[in-house]
Formats: structure tokens, C-alpha cells, sequence
């Protein structure tokens, strides 16, 4: 189990690094994105808070306080991750992890997390997001799922 997680951590966090950096570069959305599909842009997005730009802050302890908690959140879940009962469990944790650890780089380097995904329909706009964030969401859900439905084994 240990190796799935850690295995699909890593994962998500090279794929969150290399698309960052991708969109980072070349990328040039201007003031309002770039118009990918009618309903997708890319566009370049700060994020100094956490989930939905809450507890947004311009303070510098601010930017270290929520990386540290991310890295200790990840090495708590590493530790739950080696106590992994099942596959589901284990993708779910290593999913989070790689989240968490890409958004906290985010953070040690650039004072944010960078957005750069935005869905919209009907002139409603999901808040922008990254791969790291939907590994976070995906994760959740795993867990959840596991802890709602899962049957529990019988005693032996």
C-alpha cells in the first residue's frame, strides 16, 4: 500500500510541478485568460489563502504558516498512509499528499499558490484551481467514500 501511495504522491507532484511551470513560462493569458473551450480558460491566478482564496493574507507568516502546516499535514497522512488497509485508501492518501506537498512548494517559492484551470458556465466561474488542488479533491473523496461505504470486516 505504502508504495501506491508514495508512488502516486510522486506522480501528482511532478504533474502539478511540470504543468505550473508550463503555463508559468510561454503562457501569457492577459488580463482575462486565454479562451481554450467555451466553457474552460486558462488563466494566471495568485492564491495567497487556502481553499477559495480563504484566509487570504498579505502577511509573510502567513505564507510560512500554511506551508509548514501542509508538509505536516502530508507527513501525518504518510504515517496513516504505512497503516493503509486497502488500494482505495492508499490512492486516496498518496493523491492528497502529492497535492499538498506541490501546493506548499507553491507557497516556499512564490508566496502563493498558482491557479491556473478556470471552468465556467452560464457566466458562473468555479474558482481557479491547479492539478494539485483536483488531486486534493479526488483524494478527499476516496476517503470518504471509504469511511461512508466500506463494510467493515468481521471479526475473526
Amino acid at each position: 500500500m505504502l508504495r501506491l501511495g508514495l508512488g502516486l504522491a510522486l506522480a501528482v507532484f511532478a504533474l502539478d510541478r511540470v504543468s505550473k511551470e508550463l503555463f508559468l513560462g510561454p503562457l501569457d493569458p492577459g488580463p482575462f485568460g486565454v479562451a481554450i473551450a467555451p466553457f474552460f480558460n486558462l488563466v494566471r491566478v495568485w492564491n495567497k489563502g487556502v481553499s477559495f482564496g480563504l484566509f487570504h493574507s498579505e502577511f509573510e507568516f502567513m505564507r510560512w504558516g500554511l506551508a509548514g502546516f501542509a508538509l505536516v499535514v502530508s507527513v501525518a497522512l504518510t504515517v496513516w498512509l504505512r497503516r493503509a488497509e486497502n488500494r482505495l485508501v492508499a490512492a486516496a492518501l498518496g493523491l492528497v499528499i502529492g497535492g499538498a506537498v506541490s501546493n506548499a512548494l507553491d507557497r516556499v517559492l512564490w508566496g502563493a499558490v498558482f491557479d491556473f484551470l478556470d471552468f465556467h458556465a452560464w457566466g458562473w466561474h468555479w474558482p481557479a484551481f491547479n492539478i494539485a488542488d483536483s488531486a486534493i479533491v479526488l483524494g478527499v473523496g476516496g476517503l470518504l467514500w471509504d469511511g461512508l461505504w466500506r463494510r467493515p470486516e468481521a471479526p475473526k
